[in-house]
């Protein structure tokens, strides 16, 4: 390979170690150790260690996506691209702040929006009872009686 090719597979190396590092200390649910994220996302310690060095490692696809899904980034050129890197720490650093996807308020919000949804199926189950006929509306068993 030629000087430039190597010189530019060195600083991708670089980049994909300092974001792994960032990403570990500074996710909303960490920082991680090593060991810790290594579990949660499927890999050996060793991989994610060797991936951080100066040097970094020959990382696979596979694993870099298995780190990035773990930590809910579904971003899969977050690693690789710096605009995405950027934007998804953006998304993630936002969900500390209340009302943010994420922030306190979210999960409030997941369960008024469960809530209405339980509501929603509720009227929907109630107007199909309306439909039924009058023989069958409001006999709890009716099957039973058929046996």
């Amino acid at each position: 390979m030629q000087q430039g090719g190597d010189e530019r597979i060195h600083r991708a190396k670089a980049e994909v170690a300092r974001r792994l590092r960032y990403v570990r200390r500074h996710h909303p649910e960490g920082p991680f150790t090593l060991a810790g994220l290594a579990e949660r996302a499927g890999v050996s310690k060793r991989t994610l260690s060797h991936a951080e060095s100066a040097d970094g490692c020959n990382l696979t696809l596979e694993t870099l996506l298995k780190v990035s899904h773990s930590l809910g980034i579904s971003r899969d050129a977050y690693f690789l691209d710096e605009q995405v890197f950027e934007q998804v720490n953006a998304q993630l650093g936002a969900q500390g702040e209340p009302g943010a996807p994420g922030g306190p308020a979210a999960p409030v919000d997941r369960l008024s929006g469960l809530i209405d949804e339980i509501l929603a199926s509720a009227a929907q189950a109630q107007n199909a009872l309306r439909d039924l006929p009058a023989p069958l509306r409001g006999r709890p068993g009716h099957d039973d009686e058929r046996r």
